[in-house]
Protein backbone atom coordinates (compact mmCIF):
# COMPACT_ATOMS: atom_id res chain seq x y z
CA UNK A 1 0.00 0.00 0.00
CA UNK A 2 3.02 2.58 0.68
CA UNK A 3 4.44 1.34 -2.63
CA UNK A 4 1.61 2.45 -4.17
CA UNK A 5 1.27 5.34 -2.16
CA UNK A 6 4.71 6.61 -3.39
CA UNK A 7 4.29 5.47 -7.11
CA UNK A 8 0.90 7.99 -7.10
CA UNK A 9 3.65 10.19 -5.45
CA UNK A 10 5.69 10.19 -7.91
CA UNK A 11 3.62 10.46 -10.84
CA UNK A 12 2.20 13.59 -8.83
CA UNK A 13 5.69 15.21 -9.15
CA UNK A 14 6.14 13.97 -12.25
CA UNK A 15 3.46 15.33 -14.03
CA UNK A 16 3.79 18.68 -12.60
CA UNK A 17 7.54 19.10 -13.74
CA UNK A 18 6.37 18.74 -17.26
CA UNK A 19 3.78 20.99 -16.47
CA UNK A 20 5.88 23.34 -15.17
CA UNK A 21 8.36 22.86 -18.13
CA UNK A 22 5.92 23.34 -20.73
CA UNK A 23 4.89 26.62 -19.02
CA UNK A 24 7.83 27.79 -18.93
CA UNK A 25 9.10 27.00 -22.35
CA UNK A 26 5.63 28.62 -23.54
CA UNK A 27 6.62 31.61 -21.57
CA UNK A 28 10.11 31.58 -23.39
CA UNK A 29 8.37 31.10 -26.65
CA UNK A 30 6.27 34.36 -25.82
CA UNK A 31 9.11 36.07 -24.85
CA UNK A 32 10.40 35.19 -28.09
CA UNK A 33 7.59 36.26 -30.07
CA UNK A 34 7.03 39.55 -28.31
CA UNK A 35 10.58 40.59 -28.87
CA UNK A 36 10.51 40.05 -32.16
CA UNK A 37 7.62 41.90 -32.91
CA UNK A 38 8.57 44.30 -30.79
CA UNK A 39 12.24 44.31 -33.08
CA UNK A 40 10.06 43.73 -36.09
CA UNK A 41 7.71 47.23 -35.94
CA UNK A 42 10.70 49.53 -34.35
CA UNK A 43 12.20 48.39 -37.84
CA UNK A 44 9.05 49.58 -39.48
CA UNK A 45 8.91 52.77 -37.87
CA UNK A 46 12.48 53.83 -38.42
CA UNK A 47 11.88 53.22 -41.87
CA UNK A 48 9.14 54.67 -42.43
CA UNK A 49 10.45 58.03 -40.34
CA UNK A 50 13.14 57.67 -43.05
CA UNK A 51 11.03 57.41 -46.16
CA UNK A 52 9.07 60.07 -44.37
CA UNK A 53 11.41 62.94 -44.20
CA UNK A 54 11.90 63.90 -47.56
CA UNK A 55 8.02 64.47 -47.66
CA UNK A 56 8.16 66.25 -44.25
CA UNK A 57 10.99 68.62 -45.30
CA UNK A 58 8.88 69.35 -48.62
CA UNK A 59 5.74 70.56 -46.14
CA UNK A 60 8.24 72.45 -44.23
CA UNK A 61 10.00 74.12 -47.39
CA UNK A 62 6.19 75.14 -48.86
CA UNK A 63 5.83 76.77 -45.65
CA UNK A 64 9.01 78.96 -45.42
CA UNK A 65 9.79 82.30 -47.08
CA UNK A 66 12.50 82.10 -49.83
CA UNK A 67 14.79 83.80 -47.03
CA UNK A 68 14.26 80.93 -45.00
CA UNK A 69 15.01 78.68 -47.63
CA UNK A 70 18.32 80.15 -48.63
CA UNK A 71 19.49 79.61 -44.67
CA UNK A 72 18.34 76.05 -44.83
CA UNK A 73 16.58 76.08 -41.28
CA UNK A 74 14.51 72.51 -41.27
CA UNK A 75 11.90 74.18 -39.46
CA UNK A 76 10.24 77.36 -40.55
CA UNK A 77 9.69 80.50 -38.09
CA UNK A 78 6.42 81.22 -39.28
CA UNK A 79 3.85 79.17 -41.43
CA UNK A 80 3.18 80.48 -44.63
CA UNK A 81 -0.23 79.06 -45.61
CA UNK A 82 -0.33 81.79 -48.35
CA UNK A 83 2.64 80.30 -49.99
CA UNK A 84 -0.18 77.74 -51.44
CA UNK A 85 -2.56 79.90 -53.12
CA UNK A 86 -0.21 81.84 -54.34
CA UNK A 87 1.41 78.71 -55.64
CA UNK A 88 -1.12 77.85 -57.56
CA UNK A 89 -2.04 81.08 -59.44
CA UNK A 90 1.09 81.29 -60.29
CA UNK A 91 0.93 78.84 -63.22
CA UNK A 92 -2.05 77.28 -64.84
CA UNK A 93 -2.70 75.31 -62.23
CA UNK A 94 -6.62 74.28 -62.81
CA UNK A 95 -5.26 73.58 -66.48
CA UNK A 96 -2.79 71.54 -65.95
CA UNK A 97 -4.98 69.00 -63.20
CA UNK A 98 -7.46 68.54 -66.04
CA UNK A 99 -5.35 68.00 -68.54
CA UNK A 100 -3.78 65.30 -66.32
CA UNK A 101 -6.77 63.84 -65.11
CA UNK A 102 -8.26 63.24 -68.71
CA UNK A 103 -4.43 61.38 -69.56
CA UNK A 104 -4.88 59.47 -66.28
CA UNK A 105 -8.78 58.28 -66.10
CA UNK A 106 -8.46 56.88 -69.72
CA UNK A 107 -5.19 55.57 -69.03
CA UNK A 108 -6.99 53.91 -65.91
CA UNK A 109 -9.71 52.25 -67.65
CA UNK A 110 -7.45 51.00 -71.09
CA UNK A 111 -5.39 49.35 -68.74
CA UNK A 112 -7.97 47.29 -66.10
CA UNK A 113 -10.08 46.70 -69.13
CA UNK A 114 -7.42 45.50 -71.54
CA UNK A 115 -4.85 43.76 -69.40
CA UNK A 116 -8.09 41.80 -67.23
CA UNK A 117 -8.80 40.60 -70.97
CA UNK A 118 -5.31 39.38 -71.93
CA UNK A 119 -5.06 37.64 -67.86
CA UNK A 120 -7.86 36.09 -68.45
CA UNK A 121 -6.77 34.35 -71.36
CA UNK A 122 -3.36 33.36 -70.44
CA UNK A 123 -5.62 32.06 -67.25
CA UNK A 124 -8.25 30.51 -67.86
CA UNK A 125 -8.45 29.77 -72.09
CA UNK A 126 -7.06 26.48 -73.63
CA UNK A 127 -5.38 27.29 -76.95
CA UNK A 128 -1.90 26.57 -78.63
CA UNK A 129 0.87 28.15 -77.75
CA UNK A 130 -0.15 29.97 -74.52
CA UNK A 131 2.57 29.13 -72.55
CA UNK A 132 4.69 30.50 -75.10
CA UNK A 133 3.34 33.53 -75.49
CA UNK A 134 3.29 34.17 -71.96
CA UNK A 135 6.66 33.77 -71.47
CA UNK A 136 7.48 36.06 -74.76
CA UNK A 137 4.78 38.83 -72.87
CA UNK A 138 7.21 38.58 -69.78
CA UNK A 139 10.54 38.71 -71.69
CA UNK A 140 9.21 42.48 -72.81
CA UNK A 141 9.08 43.54 -68.99
CA UNK A 142 13.76 43.38 -69.41
CA UNK A 143 12.96 45.39 -72.43
CA UNK A 144 13.63 49.40 -71.02
CA UNK A 145 11.53 51.59 -72.10
CA UNK A 146 14.04 53.56 -73.77
CA UNK A 147 14.93 51.35 -76.57
CA UNK A 148 11.09 51.20 -77.90
CA UNK A 149 10.75 55.01 -77.50
CA UNK A 150 12.48 56.40 -80.66
CA UNK A 151 10.43 54.03 -82.89
CA UNK A 152 7.57 54.60 -81.27
CA UNK A 153 7.79 58.40 -81.55
CA UNK A 154 8.11 58.03 -85.52
CA UNK A 155 5.32 55.73 -85.64
CA UNK A 156 3.14 58.53 -83.95
CA UNK A 157 4.40 61.13 -86.27
CA UNK A 158 3.70 59.31 -89.04
CA UNK A 159 0.11 59.14 -88.02
CA UNK A 160 -0.10 62.82 -87.39
CA UNK A 161 -0.25 62.51 -83.50
CA UNK A 162 2.58 64.36 -81.97
CA UNK A 163 1.05 67.24 -80.13
CA UNK A 164 -2.02 65.51 -78.94
CA UNK A 165 -2.70 63.02 -76.30
CA UNK A 166 -3.24 59.46 -78.15
CA UNK A 167 0.44 58.33 -78.16
CA UNK A 168 -0.17 59.24 -73.87
CA UNK A 169 -3.64 56.66 -74.05
CA UNK A 170 -3.64 55.13 -76.92
CA UNK A 171 -0.77 52.30 -75.67
CA UNK A 172 -3.09 51.54 -72.58
CA UNK A 173 -5.84 50.07 -74.45
CA UNK A 174 -3.81 47.47 -76.37
CA UNK A 175 -2.48 45.07 -72.94
CA UNK A 176 -2.46 47.62 -70.38
CA UNK A 177 1.34 46.28 -69.76
CA UNK A 178 2.95 42.92 -69.21
CA UNK A 179 3.40 43.46 -65.44
CA UNK A 180 0.07 44.81 -65.24
CA UNK A 181 -1.07 41.26 -67.36
CA UNK A 182 0.97 39.31 -64.70
CA UNK A 183 -0.40 40.41 -61.62
CA UNK A 184 -4.18 39.91 -62.80
CA UNK A 185 -3.01 36.27 -64.58
CA UNK A 186 -1.74 35.61 -60.96
CA UNK A 187 -4.97 36.16 -59.74
CA UNK A 188 -6.88 34.93 -62.08
CA UNK A 189 -5.39 31.51 -61.73
CA UNK A 190 -6.16 31.01 -58.10
CA UNK A 191 -10.37 31.29 -58.77
CA UNK A 192 -11.40 27.59 -59.25
CA UNK A 193 -12.03 26.04 -62.49
CA UNK A 194 -15.37 24.74 -61.22
CA UNK A 195 -17.10 28.25 -61.17
CA UNK A 196 -15.94 28.61 -64.96
CA UNK A 197 -17.29 24.75 -66.14
CA UNK A 198 -20.43 25.50 -64.27
CA UNK A 199 -21.24 28.40 -66.07
CA UNK A 200 -20.34 27.11 -69.67
CA UNK A 201 -22.65 24.07 -68.75
CA UNK A 202 -25.48 26.63 -68.24
CA UNK A 203 -25.07 27.92 -71.52
CA UNK A 204 -22.67 30.97 -70.75
CA UNK A 205 -20.42 32.27 -72.94
CA UNK A 206 -16.99 33.21 -72.15
CA UNK A 207 -17.48 37.01 -72.31
CA UNK A 208 -20.50 36.12 -69.98
CA UNK A 209 -18.13 34.09 -67.65
CA UNK A 210 -15.25 36.91 -67.58
CA UNK A 211 -17.82 39.96 -66.88
CA UNK A 212 -20.35 37.97 -64.50
CA UNK A 213 -18.12 35.93 -62.64
CA UNK A 214 -14.49 37.18 -63.05
CA UNK A 215 -14.26 39.96 -62.48
CA UNK A 216 -16.77 40.98 -60.21
CA UNK A 217 -14.19 38.36 -57.70
CA UNK A 218 -11.12 40.45 -58.63
CA UNK A 219 -11.94 43.32 -57.45
CA UNK A 220 -8.90 44.03 -55.48
CA UNK A 221 -6.23 42.84 -57.99
CA UNK A 222 -8.65 45.64 -60.23
CA UNK A 223 -8.02 48.02 -57.78
CA UNK A 224 -3.81 47.37 -57.24
CA UNK A 225 -3.95 48.12 -61.28
CA UNK A 226 -5.97 51.14 -61.05
CA UNK A 227 -4.01 52.06 -58.42
CA UNK A 228 -0.40 51.74 -60.42
CA UNK A 229 -1.59 53.39 -63.26
CA UNK A 230 -2.85 56.42 -61.88
CA UNK A 231 0.16 57.00 -59.98
CA UNK A 232 2.44 55.62 -63.08
CA UNK A 233 -0.07 58.25 -65.85
CA UNK A 234 -0.39 61.17 -62.84
CA UNK A 235 3.72 61.45 -61.98
CA UNK A 236 4.79 60.72 -65.66
CA UNK A 237 6.73 63.52 -66.92
CA UNK A 238 9.11 61.67 -69.96
CA UNK A 239 5.82 60.62 -72.21
CA UNK A 240 4.36 64.45 -71.97
CA UNK A 241 7.89 65.94 -72.59
CA UNK A 242 8.11 64.11 -75.58
CA UNK A 243 4.59 64.34 -77.37
CA UNK A 244 3.91 67.63 -75.81
CA UNK A 245 4.80 71.12 -77.45
CA UNK A 246 1.98 73.70 -76.49
CA UNK A 247 1.63 74.68 -72.66
CA UNK A 248 -2.09 74.69 -72.81
CA UNK A 249 -1.47 70.82 -73.13
CA UNK A 250 1.00 70.63 -70.62
CA UNK A 251 0.76 68.18 -68.02
CA UNK A 252 0.79 68.09 -63.81
CA UNK A 253 4.60 67.36 -64.08
CA UNK A 254 5.47 69.67 -66.70
CA UNK A 255 3.74 72.05 -65.19
CA UNK A 256 6.07 71.50 -62.02
CA UNK A 257 8.65 72.06 -63.97
CA UNK A 258 7.92 74.90 -65.75
CA UNK A 259 7.05 76.77 -63.01
CA UNK A 260 10.43 77.15 -62.14
CA UNK A 261 10.26 79.77 -65.32
CA UNK A 262 7.27 81.54 -63.50
CA UNK A 263 8.38 81.88 -60.57
CA UNK A 264 12.23 82.24 -60.97
CA UNK A 265 13.16 79.47 -58.95
CA UNK A 266 11.15 80.09 -55.62
CA UNK A 267 11.54 76.86 -53.81
CA UNK A 268 9.04 77.53 -51.29
CA UNK A 269 6.25 78.47 -53.76
CA UNK A 270 7.37 75.33 -56.30
CA UNK A 271 7.54 72.60 -52.74
CA UNK A 272 4.22 74.09 -52.23
CA UNK A 273 2.96 73.28 -55.64
CA UNK A 274 4.44 70.21 -55.41
CA UNK A 275 2.49 69.02 -51.90
CA UNK A 276 -1.09 70.11 -53.57
CA UNK A 277 0.72 67.37 -56.28
CA UNK A 278 1.63 64.44 -54.43
CA UNK A 279 -2.01 64.86 -52.05
CA UNK A 280 -4.35 62.76 -54.84
CA UNK A 281 -1.94 59.72 -55.11
CA UNK A 282 -1.97 59.59 -51.08
CA UNK A 283 -5.32 59.79 -50.85
CA UNK A 284 -5.95 57.16 -53.29
CA UNK A 285 -3.67 55.04 -52.08
CA UNK A 286 -4.89 55.69 -48.22
CA UNK A 287 -8.51 55.22 -49.62
CA UNK A 288 -8.16 51.96 -51.45
CA UNK A 289 -5.03 50.47 -49.58
CA UNK A 290 -7.21 47.78 -48.29
CA UNK A 291 -7.89 46.99 -51.65
CA UNK A 292 -4.02 47.19 -52.55
CA UNK A 293 -2.61 44.74 -50.27
CA UNK A 294 -5.28 42.02 -50.35
CA UNK A 295 -4.67 42.21 -54.26
CA UNK A 296 -0.72 42.10 -54.30
CA UNK A 297 -1.10 39.32 -51.15
CA UNK A 298 -3.67 36.73 -53.19
CA UNK A 299 -1.86 37.31 -56.41
CA UNK A 300 0.96 35.24 -54.69
CA UNK A 301 -0.88 32.14 -53.54
CA UNK A 302 -0.88 30.43 -56.97
CA UNK A 303 1.76 30.85 -59.71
Amino acid sequence: MMKETKDVENLRENMANEINQAMAARRRKGRKALAGKILTYALLIALGTLFFIPFLWMIMTSLKSNAEVVRQNFLPEGLLISNYPKALTTMPFLQYTVNTLKITILNMIGTVFSASLVAYAFAKLRWKGRDIWFMIMLATMMLPSQVTQIPLFVLYKKLGWLNTYLPLVVGSFFGGGAFNIFLLRQFFSTLPNELSEAARVDGCSELGIFGHIVLPLCKPALATIAIFSFMGSWNDFFGPLIYLTEPKKYTIALGLRAFQGYSGVQWNLLMAASVVVALPTLALFFCFQNYFVKGITLTGIKG
